[in-house]
């Protein structure tokens, strides 16, 4: 067992919010080890390998053209080139039929709701927007906010399938803030005529992982890769990491995975009621099938599915964002499914998942055939999803834990953003710096509970 002593900062986990926070550690001369479990970096951008083409995105991946954090990591690291900007079409299957959904003008002509609702579905998107103080919904849930917007019909054709097929069994209990601030992103990402824009990084998000850790190794950090934590625990000379790569000391401490995951590192060093407050937050699972065909399935880039037949909250055909020459003429699509991880979805072998999802696809695309697969790929996150409850901000811990040299950083408490690439750079960028200044762990941001 390889056994090393460090006089500074041990992160656990190489994802966006890690790597951003060695990213600063390192720029300012701390000595820094990175410990990711996988054999790669990216966390839940992490990609594979496409014949004939480029990485792709395991879990798909866009962003907003208001996501400025990551954008001022991209311009910090001189990989603005890599990033482009299209304007997508959206869309929503309902009752057997596509309706596009991508601009206001798309919005009048929504059959589904009469006209008037139609209108109350546009002006609602506004009036979410007006929120200045997400406090004031803390106490209100997503179904209870919506229908007070829309009105019950609106809510209940367009929203409350979204919000079943996104959190299943925990769809009644979900925040109002956390889908405010679903509104108030994507209206703020639009071109003058209205339409969304997205951006994406070419060559995958991964590169940008690779890069962001190419650099903190450049500045003396260390990237270790197969190194999950079993235990971490605190004695005379720091907080020791163990796994069955070996352990490493070091002074302090910054974790990103889940939670609960943190939960179980610490389980025989914290106090039984810190553990038990980072194993409340509940998380949902999500699987993921990737489909490389030969043809489009169709001109839609992210459909949205109001259907509770079809298994998938959303299909999402890359390649009407991103070209398909990129992946070898493959045109790549993406099946989504949020779910709890005991599932029967989620317990399925790649090839029941491929074969239970087949006839779904012929019923919406009745043109697609079988046939047109050239390859699938199944991808499944165990802590993918955090479930934001109402008064969520009294749920979250503090990103400086009661003990000593513990820190958190995980896209649980990014709280009221949702989890994000760009909000993981945010907080992993902001406590780097943070910490670098400040060893002893002082002028930490108020504990958002508290504001």
């Amino acid at each position: 067992m390889v056994s090393d002593t460090l006089d500074s900062f041990l992160i656990i986990g190489g994802g966006f919010a890690g790597l951003s926070a060695a990213f600063e550690l390192t720029k300012a001369g701390q000595k820094v080890t990175v410990l990711e479990a996988d054999a790669g970096v990216g966390g839940l951008a992490s990609a594979f390998e496409v014949e004939g083409g480029e990485r792709l995105d395991r879990f798909y991946h866009h962003w907003f053209t208001n996501d400025l954090e990551v954008m001022g990591l991209i311009d910090d690291l001189g990989m603005r080139d890599h990033v482009v900007e299209h304007p997508t079409n959206t869309g929503l299957y309902f009752a057997n039929t596509i309706f596009k959904l991508s601009t206001p003008m798309d919005l009048l002509k929504f059959k589904p709701l009469p006209f008037l609702d139609r209108i109350r579905l546009g002006l609602l998107a506004l009036r979410a927007r007006r929120v200045k103080s997400w406090m004031d919904l803390e106490h209100r849930t997503a179904a209870e906010w919506l229908t007070s917007l829309g009105g019950k019909n609106v809510y209940r054709v367009v929203w409350e399938p979204l919000m079943s097929g996104k959190f299943g069994p925990y769809a009644d209990k979900i925040s109002a803030v956390w889908m405010w601030n679903k509104l108030k992103l994507r209206g703020g990402s639009r071109g003058k005529g209205g339409e969304e824009r997205l951006c994406y990084f070419s060559g995958g998000f991964v590169k940008l992982a690779e890069e962001t850790a190419r650099q903190v190794a450049a500045q003396g950090g260390e990237i270790r890769l197969n190194a999950a934590v079993e235990s971490l625990t605190q004695g005379p000379d720091g907080w020791t990491a163990r796994g069955a790569w070996g352990e490493v000391t070091a002074d302090r401490v910054i974790a990103t995975p889940a939670l609960p995951q943190v939960a179980d590192m610490i389980r025989d060093t914290a106090d039984a009621d810190y553990v038990a407050s980072l194993d409340r937050i509940d998380y949902l699972a999500n699987v993921c099938l990737v489909l490389q065909l030969d043809r489009s399935l169709s001109s839609t880039y992210w459909l949205n599915v109001n259907d509770p037949s079809f298994p998938y909250v959303a299909v999402i055909e890359h390649t009407n964002f991103e070209k398909a020459e990129t992946y070898g003429g493959n045109h790549i699509v993406y099946l989504s499914k949020y779910l709890p991880h005991t599932d029967d979805l989620y317990r399925m072998s790649d090839e029941e998942v491929l074969e239970f999802s087949i006839p779904h696809l012929q019923k919406m695309f009745p043109a697609f055939s079988p046939d047109w697969i050239r390859k699938s790929n199944v991808w499944r996150a165990r802590w993918s999803q955090p479930v934001v409850e109402q008064h969520y901000s009294k749920l979250i811990p503090h990103e400086d834990a009661p003990l000593e040299g513990l820190h958190l950083c995980s896209m649980a408490q990014i709280y009221p953003e949702d989890r994000g690439t760009n909000y993981a750079v945010r907080e992993g960028r902001r406590i780097g710096k943070r910490l670098a200044g400040s060893q002893s762990g002082q002028n930490s941001r108020i504990n958002i509970a508290a504001q």
